[in-house]
């Protein structure tokens, strides 16, 4: 039998260190004998004292342990959970200097991964940040030494369970209801086959999407639907696949949202890919408008579509708007909310936005104006297309800086885009996640 091997001895804490930057993720970075080394809860321009938690080849892992020279924008954390839930990572830094930290992450990425630096820096669009998060998946654990369920979000740097009684960033409709959540469960024959919740507020309903691993039996689906009843949620069950989604309570039960300012309701499935932060998603629909500049004249090009978000209210102003998405679901509950708000300028198609090749139906579409809501890895894929149609402008909405750098760079050096203005949107208050749009006009 061979010998075990022995676990890497983590170097004694350090005391005295000062934090230079703050990383993507928003630990705090310093350097150590030429190493970097992250450090989660410090701040730039801190003087810490830290312990070591894991050591890598090329960078080490920290926990600070002490402040002894605190940041002017060091902050009280709103929730009681914050640095043992992992849902947040910036709730010790002052709103205001989380966006400036965001919207130098955007930049950096701009110049040094695309190689471009836009023309203007748009101000960042904001709003609450606290209560903001209408999308959620909540982990659910029957934890038998505890003799109690748990419901909520992992642990920082685990996957068990955090202990929570409540999330201050969900809608309130649901982020104080973890107490409630997990006694309910706790009660069922099915607690220990429930391992996930998922959370959507719509308007004035909330829906609970409750997973469950085998059948429910009578008596649970009873108890569910009487909680349902007793709260005014809508509840529904989910035995297998997103498919398999189907509400227990109401059975007619209808979900939407609103964009007031161009009279567009948007109703949509639990499950759906919606955006989590009303207020922004609102501002963000305002902002693409403005940055597109529609007029009847207009033929509008919208990649990655989703459930017609921003093709709706885009066809409101423009000539034709064309919606593109791959899932199908989605496309054809797009065509349905088109048909709802009388829009029969907006004509969606389903396709594979990663194999953008000749045999696509949109690819020839002549369209004088695009926009572009990729998920996190990009449009690279569209990209060669879009240089053969020529649009004058390109808006881009970006949930992650570095492809959109990458593509900026693509857009700008290679098809002869100029890059006119950028900024960031804080769509997750309290996290590192960057959420940004930038507009592109044909040089």
């Amino acid at each position: 039998m061979g010998k075990r091997s022995r676990r890497k001895r983590l170097p004694d804490p350090v005391s005295g260190v000062t934090i230079e930057s703050l990383s993507h993720d928003g630990r705090g970075v310093a350097h150590l004998d030429g190493k970097a080394v992250f450090i989660d809860g410090a701040l730039p321009g801190e003087v810490v004292s830290f312990e070591y938690r894991a050591s890598r080849r090329r960078f080490d892992e920290g926990r600070l342990t002490a402040v002894t020279q605190a940041s002017p924008d060091r902050v009280e954390p709103g929730c009681v959970h914050f640095g043992v839930c992992g849902g947040c990572s910036l709730q010790h830094l002052e709103p205001a200097a989380q966006i400036q930290a965001k919207q130098r992450t955007l930049l950096d990425n701009l110049k040094h991964i695309g190689k471009v630096v836009p023309e203007e820096v748009l101000p960042a669009l904001t709003g609450p940040v606290w209560g903001y998060r209408t999308k959620g998946r909540l982990g659910v654990k029957d934890v038998i030494k505890k003799g109690r369920v748990l419901v909520g979000f992992r642990e920082k740097h685990s996957p068990y369970v955090a202990d929570l009684v409540a999330c201050e960033v969900l809608h309130p409709s649901i982020g104080k209801r973890f107490d409630e959540l997990a006694q309910l469960i706790g009660q069922l024959q099915a607690r220990a086959r429930i391992p996930q919740i998922e959370v959507a507020v719509a308007g004035s309903a909330t829906a609970l999407v409750f997973r469950h691993l085998d059948p429910l039996s009578q008596g649970d689906r009873e108890a569910l639907k009487q909680y349902a009843m007793e709260r005014e949620l809508h509840v529904y069950l989910q035995p297998a696949g997103p498919d398999s989604v189907q509400p227990l309570w109401p059975e007619q039960s209808m979900l939407s949202y609103q964009l007031p300012a161009e009279s567009i309701e948007i109703r949509f499935k639990p499950t759906d890919f919606t955006q989590i932060n009303t207020a922004i998603n609102e501002q963000m629909v305002a902002r693409v408008l403005g940055l597109l500049a529609l007029d009847r004249d207009d033929t509008v090009l919208d990649l990655f579509c989703g459930l017609g978000n921003f093709t709706l209210p885009m066809a409101r102003y423009a000539g034709t708007v064309i919606g593109v998405e791959g899932e199908p679901g989605l496309v054809s509950r797009a065509r349905d909310n088109a048909a709802l708000n009388g829009l029969e300028n907006a004509i969606f198609h389903s396709a594979n936005l990663a194999d953008a090749t000749a045999g696509a139906t949109w690819v020839d579409t002549a369209c004088n104006k695009v926009l572009l809501d990729p998920p996190r890895s990009g449009a690279a894929e569209v990209l060669d297309v879009l240089g053969n149609l020529r649009p004058q402008r390109i808006v881009y909405v970006s949930c992650h800086p570095g492809s959109l750098a990458r593509d900026a760079g693509t857009l700008v050096h290679e098809k002869g885009y100029r890059l006119l203005s950028a900024g960031v949107m804080d769509m997750f208050p309290h996290t590192a996640h960057v959420e940004s749009i930038a507009l592109f006009e044909a040089g």
